[in-house]
Order: structure tokens, then sequence, then C-alpha cells
């Protein structure tokens, strides 16, 4: 089985972002794969491992620093990577046009994505890869199996998890499931050196959004302490009511 995995180069979740005009500072920002997108490379992994036969390809759209993540993504088990040159917008058609055109000529058996980049959270280059080839797609994804020639996904909803079926070659977006992504190994990181990491120019389409400016969140206001025990709920009914007006 030929699976592509399409992981995206974003700022680590635990860092302490500070805004610059209409971008990050990225100056001293340490970046990652989008941990959605690691998920989704750990069930490519598995299905792989599972069939004892295959090729796990990631894939990436960005500048030349995004090959960072994909040497990642090599020592975590991947066959083989491919990076495609290009500047990364908000516009998520323009990514998915570059990612469509590249996954049209390969052919790939099933394509993986995580559910949303934990930057821009649009959640929506996955599922308009699979327009663009016309192939089925299922979102939001927890756990998957591969049955005979059709990918047998569950999804969890309120109140049970739902089991949805589809013909492959298909597109799946993952959400954090009961497998957890695995760490590289030292044996994996040197293997990575040595794996084929190939670069092309992206097709991407045009960028119709831009981001005109950022700005953080307001500081919240300080709280209020209007008394203690059940003498204090009439004056804090009185509060809710006339000033946060929200009863």
């Amino acid at each position: 089985m030929n699976i592509y995995v399409c992981i995206k180069r974003v700022p680590d979740t635990e860092a302490r972002i500070k805004v610059s005009g209409a971008a990050i500072d990225a100056a001293g920002v340490k970046h990652v794969i989008s941990p959605y997108d690691e998920f989704a490379l750990e069930a490519a992994l598995r299905l792989k491992e599972s069939t004892g036969a295959g090729e796990v390809v990631v894939v990436s759209v960005g500048d030349a620093s995004s090959g960072e993540q994909l040497r990642t993504a090599l020592a975590m088990g991947a066959d083989r990577a491919v990076l495609l040159k290009g500047e990364v917008t908000v516009d998520g058609l323009a990514t998915a046009k570059a990612l469509a055109a590249e996954l049209k000529a390969a052919s790939p058996d099933l394509v993986l994505f995580g559910m949303k980049g934990v930057d821009h959270d649009q959640q929506q280059v996955g599922p308009m890869v699979a327009g663009l080839l016309d192939l089925p797609c299922i979102s939001v994804v927890s756990e998957m199996q591969v049955e005979g020639s059709s990918v047998v996904a569950h999804r969890e909803i309120e109140g049970g998890v739902e089991v949805v079926e589809a013909p492959l070659p298909a597109v799946v977006t993952i959400t954090k499931g009961k497998d957890e992504p695995r760490y590289p190994s030292l044996k994996g990181i040197m293997a990575a050196k040595k794996k084929p990491l190939e670069e092309k120019e992206a097709q991407l389409g045009e960028s119709r959004l831009t981001v005109t400016s950022m700005t953080p969140p307001p500081d919240r206001p300080p709280g209020r302490i209007v008394g203690t025990g059940v003498d204090a709920v009439p004056e804090l009914v009185r509060l809710l009511r006339e000033e946060a007006k929200v009863l």
C-alpha cells in the first residue's frame, strides 16, 4: 500500500508567541510537525507495519526550513519525503492545489492529513484536496483500518462512535485517538540522513486571503469577590443581572 501523509511546519504549541505586525515574531520560536499531522503519520506507520509491506511518503509545502520537519518524519519511520517549495499562506485552497498536483501524479492508495493545522486551525486543506482529486473523504477520524479495497474509519460523535467505510483511494483526516505518535529513535535519526528528500517547486494556486494585522487578546479584567457563603448569593445574582447581563 502506498500511503502519503501531508504534514505542516508550525510553531511549537508550548512556545510563547509574540505578535509582530501581521504575523508572529519567529525569533527564538521552535517549530515542529503540527501535532494532528503526527497522529496521521503514526496511523500510516501502523498500517504499513500491520501489512508488512508498502511505503509511507511524507509531503509538505513550505520553504527550505520545512525540511527539518520532514527529516523528523523520516526518523519516525517514513520511507521518503517530498518538499514542495513555496510560500504557505492562510489560503488553504492555494496549499490544497499544490498538494493535489503532487498527489495526482503519485496516485497513492491512501492520503492522510491531520484534522487541522494548529496554527491557522481551518480544518479545510484535507477535504479540499479530496475535492480537487475527486476522492472520497472521511474527516476527524480517531481510528481506522484498511479492509480489502476499502478504508473503515471510526469517528467519535456525541453519545457514541460512527463507523464510516469508503473505497480506496481515499483521503482521511486524523484526530487524536488511542495511538500516541512514536518518538524518533537514535537508529531512526541516523537512518533518516540517508533517506531521500526530494525538493520540487510547488504548484501553488493564487492566494486570495491576506492577514492585514494580528493583535493579542485583551487582558482579562481582575476578578471580584462579593462575599462568602450563602449570604453572597443575592449580591452575585444582582451583579450577573445588572452588570454582566447574563441573567
